[in-house]
């Protein structure tokens, strides 16, 4: 699956998701994450396949270790689920840290397998007509 690699791109579909004429597009959020998609044409890449983005501030995930491990799981479960999904850009935020008392580990199996079941909702909220799109 394609990632998008330049501020400009992450830009553009994160102001793409706002405007309501930009078919699909929109936000989806979860616990701890916020879901933008855009339709293909907003970056200039030619592909044709749902292309995706990570934003992990180290406001939310303050060691290097947590952040890589998000953005682990991110581009696992969006590749594993790459068929279901729309073909849009796709840019995941993190918007809230996850608690150190319940995760005391930087990166541990707890950590992934409720990383995991959240992405699996966010990614199963969006709607069919995302998914046909």
């Amino acid at each position: 699956m394609p990632r998008l690699k330049t501020a400009e791109q992450f830009a553009a579909v994160l102001d793409a998701s706002k405007l309501k004429a930009a078919q699909p597009a929109g936000v989806w959020r979860s616990a701890h994450f916020a879901l933008y998609l855009a339709p293909l044409s907003t970056i200039t890449s030619q592909s044709s396949r749902t292309t995706i983005g990570v934003i992990c501030p180290k406001r939310w995930a303050k060691r290097a270790v947590t952040r890589n491990t998000i953005k682990r799981q991110i581009y696992a479960v969006s590749s594993e689920l790459e068929s279901q999904l729309p073909f849009a850009c796709l840019v995941l935020r993190l918007a809230s840290g996850f608690s150190r008392e319940q995760f005391p580990s930087a990166t541990s199996p707890a950590l992934k397998a409720t990383l995991r079941a959240e992405l699996l909702a966010l990614f199963g909220k969006l709607s069919p007509q995302e998914k046909a799109a």
